[in-house]
Formats: structure tokens, sequence, C-alpha cells
């Protein structure tokens, strides 16, 4: 099956980008990796596609004080290139290899990710855990959301229709943070079938994504961790809204949320390590 007729659009300018967006019913082309074959599968029918890739301005990663600032155009081959990542961000250092496959990863922005909200998609609960910061431009200003209340639900963010996703902005760890990752999936590069990330410092932020029908902080665990006690920050997953998927029923994602968690714990360190 082929997409449905769209109008094609290719602005060199987030000006262009956003007057086109302001129009109504576009869907904004960035690695194109999820966008496509959802049009291909008439799951998504957008009257105008705008595709970003000859906008300069929006890839990039610049360190920014306590902060870097990835630009939304930005690969996830280029993030694990990134010296200023591997650093500042060794929760996505850690994920990296586990997000889909090499050619994937050379074409998938870290925006596109982060505006279609998979609920399997590690991105989301990755920036959860680090405490960022969604930064959206329409024509009529801009805006920062954090991304605790940025993901919703199913394919559901706060971004309006008429905003684009321009950068993420990442706070620094604080030193002795300690982080973790850990996914379960059926073939290495396959959508989990759940997955974890957390941060273990000043704060403790704990994000599970493909348990729910969008990634999900667990405030009960963080507590928990808060005093190194992962017995009682495993009790504590039961409060989360776990939704069943054609992969597993919800007794099985709380039972997966457990054994994710406990792994990544177990794995976790103050280093940047990608193995």
């Amino acid at each position: 099956m082929k997409a449905p007729d769209f109008r094609y659009e290719r602005p060199t300018d987030v000006e262009a980008a956003l007057a086109l967006l302001a129009d109504g019913d576009a869907a904004v082309l960035a690695g194109g990796q999820s966008l496509m074959p959802m049009m291909n599968f008439r799951l998504a029918r957008p009257q105008v596609l705008v595709d970003l890739n000859r906008i300069d301005g929006l890839a990039g990663i610049a360190e920014d004080g306590e902060a870097l600032r990835i630009g939304a155009m930005t690969r996830y081959a280029d993030l694990a290139g990134s010296d200023l990542i591997a650093t500042y961000a060794p929760l996505i250092a850690r994920a990296l290899p586990h997000i889909a496959h090499p050619a994937i990863r050379n074409r998938g922005t870290i925006g596109g990710s982060v505006a279609l909200a998979d609920p399997a998609a590690e991105m989301p609960a990755l920036l959860m855990a680090m405490g960022a910061q969604i930064a959206l431009r329409s024509t009529s200003g801009m805006r920062e959301v954090a991304a605790d209340d940025f993901f919703l639900g199913l394919y559901e963010t706060a971004r309006a229709e008429d905003e684009l996703v321009t950068e993420i902005i990442v706070p620094k760890p604080a030193p002795g943070t300690r982080h973790g990752f850990y996914e379960l999936a059926r073939r290495h590069g396959d959508y989990a079938m759940a997955g974890v990330a957390l941060a273990v410092g000043e704060a403790v932020r704990v994000a599970f994504f493909a348990v729910s029908d969008h990634a999900l902080r667990a405030p009960e665990a963080e507590a928990a961790l808060a005093s190194g006690d992962i017995d009682a920050a495993a009790a504590g997953l039961e409060g989360l809204d776990f939704h069943a998927d054609p992969n597993a029923d919800v007794a099985t994602k709380k039972h997966l949320a457990g054994v994710v968690l406990r792994r990544a714990w177990a794995g976790s360190s103050t280093g940047g390590n990608t193995a």
C-alpha cells in the first residue's frame, strides 16, 4: 500500500516551516522512519508534508552552561558519536545501541521520536529520567515543556499542531549520579516489551517505557531507590498504570517492569558506559 496524495513542501528556514504548520493539516518529516510507514499504511493522512531536512540550525549538540542543547534534527548516529553526550548524557549513550538498527539510527532524529511519542520508544523515558525540557516554537512564540508533562498518551503530546519541536535541553547530571538502563525485546533492535531508565543522585528519577500507553515516572520506586532499597522499589510498581499490548497482557507487563528495574539498578554506574 502507498500513501494517499499529499502536497510536499521543503522549506529552507524555520519561519517558512512554521507558516506551513500554521495553515493546518500538515505533518513534519524529520527522519521519516516512523512517519513514512504510517503514511504508507494510511494510518497518517496529512494534506501537506513539511520536510525539515534542508533547514540549517535544527541539528547539533552544544554545551550551554549546566545543560546540553540538542537540536531536534540531530540524528541518533550523531548522538552516538558525540563526546558531549557520552560525558553529560550517559543515559542516552547507554541506550543508543538498543535503539532500532544502524540504518535506522543513521536517519532517525531525536526530535522525531519526541514528537511521535511512541510508548515503546526509548527516548521519551530517557528524557524524563534526565529531567529534560522540550523546546517548542510556533508563529506566535516559543515555550519549553518539561518532559514529565510532554508525553500524555498513545502518540499524544503537549505539542500543538502549529508547533515545531526545535531542541531538547538536557541538564548535566550532578557529580556521582548513578545511571541505569535496561530493556527487554524479542530481538535486539526491536521495539521493547518493557524498559526503564533511571538516574539516582541529588534527585531520583525512574521512567518506564513499553509498559503503558506512554512513558511514565514511578514515584514510589523513586522514593525507595533514594535509600537504595531495590526490593521496595520493585514492590512500589503496583500503582503504575500498566497497559496491555500485542506483546503481553497487564500481568506480564507488571512482571517485566520489575525485571527491567532490578537489572537496570544492578547495572547502574556513574559513568557513560554504552556496553
